[in-house]
């Protein structure tokens, strides 16, 4: 198959393509920004929810521009188009024509409409040189992640039991504005030493920030990204056999000194998820769940507004709760086993293409990030309308492309470090 790099060149990318990516770029990262300074409540909501609407105005109408209704895969189209429409299906069910509703839609990033439209981003231009902007906009929120961190440290390191609000931060801002940077490391042989340093620090800290706050999905997302992305950095390096030396030297040196840093301070600093390492909390939850969805809600789900009863499980909840933290019975919910079918049948097979029918390590990132979405959807609620989310569908797209995984490793570091785009 012909290298798809012969045929790049000034007129890869058309300009005009090129500026409204930038503008839906931007307004998405204005929306989240705004968004997730507003699940700290400390902020006037309605400064910030009227930025979020700026955003909106930038990134909806580009978006709508950008959508190219082509498929280089006739599988991929028949599923994807069945898959929306039954999405659609799932939006007008229970769809309220009402006020607080409709904003709640618009202004939720979590629990939102765009969620449901995340997935067309799948149909956007697939040109590899457009990818250079999702690892620039993974950057911006890392920084801005930092930036947040400073801001609200005592809620981050609140220590003293449950706390929802410090819980609520450190869970938003990670899933938000960290954990795309994983995508970087998993990719880091496109990027500069000074990004892969950067998204390295970003992961970890996540991580020890979950720990600290006993958020247990969080800290298996953030271990996930880093044994991985460290496993792919022997498989690609040539020094396999001194690399592997020097790691299992430095991996015992962390454990042993890491294990005796979290035993002197698990009454202090990590005593939060001392206390909570063997608590479940969701079974309480999901029995609820399983009491309230008949058979007709398992296969069709409640639609959009769907929600089940769950008295008494904490008193930030309304006896109705609209959404549950094992994600895929959250899927369930608003769609039933039919949506949750027709995301695997998309997704299992672009697995497959990324990870043994690729010639690069984009694609086989690409598939790994795919398959850490699956993973996730037991611990963590990850179907939201964020980056994380966005770079599933982009993942999807570049392990369906035949062009893409045929690439060369040289071709594509080629268009990343293009200073053109």
């Amino acid at each position: 198959m012909t290298d798809y790099s012969e045929n790049l060149s000034d007129n890869s990318f058309d300009k005009g393509t090129n500026i409204t990516l930038n503008f839906f770029w931007l307004g998405f990262t204005i929306y989240t920004l705004s968004w997730v300074v507003t699940t700290t409540s400390y902020v006037n909501y309605i400064v910030f929810q009227s930025i979020q609407i700026l955003g909106i105005l930038l990134f909806f109408p580009t978006a709508i521009m950008l959508i190219q209704w082509n498929f280089n895969n006739k599988y991929l189209k028949y599923i994807f188009i069945l898959y929306y429409v039954w999405i659609f299906t799932v939006i007008i069910r229970g769809f309220l024509f009402e006020y607080g509703f409709i904003k709640y839609l618009i202004i939720d990033l979590y629990g939102g409409i765009f969620v449901y439209f995340a997935p067309l981003i799948l149909l956007f231009p697939k040109n590899p040189f457009y990818l250079r902007k999702v690892f620039n906009v993974a950057v911006i929120f890392g920084i801005f992640y930092i930036v947040y961190d400073i801001f609200f440290i005592k809620d981050l390191l609140y220590r003293f039991g449950r706390n929802l609000t410090s819980q609520a931060i450190v869970e938003y801002f990670s899933k938000t504005l960290s954990i795309p940077s994983g995508f970087l490391l998993l990719t880091y042989i496109y990027h500069s030493n000074k990004r892969k340093l950067f998204a390295l620090f970003l992961i970890i800290l996540t991580f020890l920030l979950a720990l600290i706050r006993a958020r247990r999905g969080m800290m298996f997302m953030a271990l996930s990204i880093l044994i991985v992305s460290y496993i792919i950095y022997f498989l690609s390096n040539k020094v396999r056999l001194i690399n592997i030396f020097l790691s299992v030297i430095l991996a015992s040196f962390i454990f042993v000194y890491g294990a005796s840093i979290y035993n002197k301070n698990k009454t202090g600093l990590f005593g939060f998820f001392e206390a909570r390492k063997n608590e479940s909390t969701r079974k309480g939850v999901e029995l609820y769940f399983y009491r309230d969805m008949n058979t007709k809600d398992w296969i069709i789900g409640k639609g959009i507004n769907g929600s089940y009863y769950c008295p008494g499980v904490d008193s930030a909840f309304t006896v109705y709760r609209y959404g549950i933290e094992t994600d895929y019975l959250s899927i369930i919910l608003k769609g039933g086993i039919i949506s949750l079918m027709l995301l695997l049948l998309i997704a299992i097979p672009a697995i497959f293409k990324g990870l043994f029918y690729s010639k690069n390590i984009l694609s086989k990132a690409a598939g790994i990030w795919i398959l850490f979405y699956l993973g996730d959807l037991y611990p963590v609620p990850v179907t939201n309308f964020t980056l994380n989310y966005l770079l599933v569908w982009i993942s999807i797209g570049i392990c369906y492309s035949d062009e893409i995984r045929s690439m060369s490793e040289s071709s594509i570091k080629n268009i990343f470090s293009t200073k053109s785009v």
